[in-house]
């Protein structure tokens, strides 16, 4: 099998995976880029994805790297995306949300991520805090939380990672203490995506005993006495979003912001993240679908030895390789978010497949597209090593891809 490229101007529209007989290319299936992504979608599910992929073209490809270089929270542009309903995808309409379906929402955030993966990532965690307020709280915690946090006038970080509990997550040692209708927070989180600058922390604290049993979760709002924030984290990517430790000492938390019961905490947060996964593997998606365009564009005009690289028989196997991977890994995140949009048995497991095939794979994919580049694919002036920096942190997060994390 080989791979063909065709295009109109000298803009490549198409990759064609070809079956080599003698010394001819026979065409057998054509891939479209660009399309192929609107595969089985329904029209109206094609519509969102125009609409994101416009907004990521238009309103976050153009300023990437500069987020990345000045370490800007693009927070106008993030409140861009909330207008077009972006800031609650999957919550509800009544409180504010768009309502939409988990298979809506994963194709949304594979077309934002082409524009900005860091910036799409925590868009999504966003969104699953917002869900989990709207899912798990009563009446007037989601009319006071979600309007203001589905428009994006407020941010929200989702706090359960400590210094001490990483993949071990059930072992936090936050306490939560009663003390007539407040409770009384101390402890610390550690690598809090939004940490210091957003609005709203949903916060997995210990009220009871040892294990998952003992974990509750409460909302902390920014503001809040006793509630302080740690130095700004110095990272390889994601440089968009300022990542901090969120540390309480004695803060008073309401009684009436928490979420659920007593208990239920660890629940809760397993329940966010099995959307958060699919979130997490959808950001990966739109990477990989945007390092797959840069490679394919680069070898069309580098010249090595009289001719394109596109004429080389070995990339052009990569590159069929990389785009066989992308869809493959796309397949697999569509099904788990079916399954957990119909609340099927093995839509847990499923989610946690889609998260560890498809964050390795298309990691995989861009750091084949930056080796494609050659030493170009090393400056910060082509855009396929951000995405390789920023994606590589989604094999550590929302659970790792390997066992037993510090």
């Amino acid at each position: 099998m080989i791979l063909k490229s065709f295009g109109k101007n000298g803009q490549v529209s198409q990759v064609t995976l070809c079956l080599l007989k003698t010394k001819h290319c026979i065409p057998l299936t054509v891939i479209d880029l660009e399309c192929q992504s609107a595969h089985g979608l329904s029209t109206e599910q094609r519509e969102f994805q125009k609409v994101a992929f416009d907004f990521a073209a238009n309103e976050m490809t153009p300023y990437m790297a500069e987020w990345d270089e000045k370490e800007i929270f693009p927070v106008e542009t993030m409140r861009k995306a909330a207008q077009l309903g972006f800031g609650g995808i999957y919550v509800q309409p009544e409180v504010g949300g768009s309502g939409l379906s988990r298979l809506d929402t994963s194709v949304i955030f594979e077309a934002l991520s082409t524009g900005c993966a860091s910036t799409t990532a925590y868009i999504s965690i966003h969104n699953m805090c917002n869900w989990m307020i709207d899912t798990y709280g009563n009446i007037e915690q989601r009319e006071k939380f979600c309007p203001e946090l589905c428009t994006m006038n407020k941010f929200a970080s989702y706090c359960l990672t400590e210094p001490g509990s990483g993949s071990d997550a059930a072992s936090l040692i936050t306490t939560a203490k009663l003390e007539g209708d407040h409770y009384v927070l101390n402890g610390s989180k550690a690598f809090i995506s939004g940490g210091g600058d957003t609005d709203v922390y949903v916060v997995m604290c210990r009220t009871g005993g040892k294990g998952a049993k003992g974990i509750s979760c409460v909302v902390v709002e920014k503001g809040t006495p006793g509630l302080s924030f740690g130095k700004k984290e110095k990272k390889v990517g994601w440089n968009s979003q300022p990542t901090r430790a969120v540390i309480f000492e004695d803060c008073l938390v309401p009684v009436t912001n928490r979420l659920g019961q007593e208990g239920q905490g660890f629940n809760i947060a397993m329940s966010g993240l099995n959307g958060g996964r699919i979130n997490i593997a959808s950001c990966s998606l739109g990477a990989a679908h945007a390092c797959v365009q840069l490679a394919r564009d680069h070898l069309l005009v580098r010249k090595q030895f009289g001719e394109t690289l596109s004429n080389n028989q070995f990339l052009q196997f990569k590159l069929a390789e990389m785009a066989t991977k992308l869809v493959a890994s796309r397949l697999l995140v569509r099904e788990a978010a079916l399954a957990l949009q119909e609340g099927r048995s093995d839509a847990v497991s499923l989610c946690s497949m889609a998260k560890l095939f498809v964050t390795d794979e298309c990691f995989n994919i861009c750091n084949q597209a930056l080796q494609m580049h050659g030493g170009y694919g090393y400056l910060k002036d082509y855009a396929v090593q951000q995405f390789v920096r920023d994606i590589r942190v989604h094999q550590i997060l929302e659970g790792m891809n390997t066992p037993c994390s510090p």
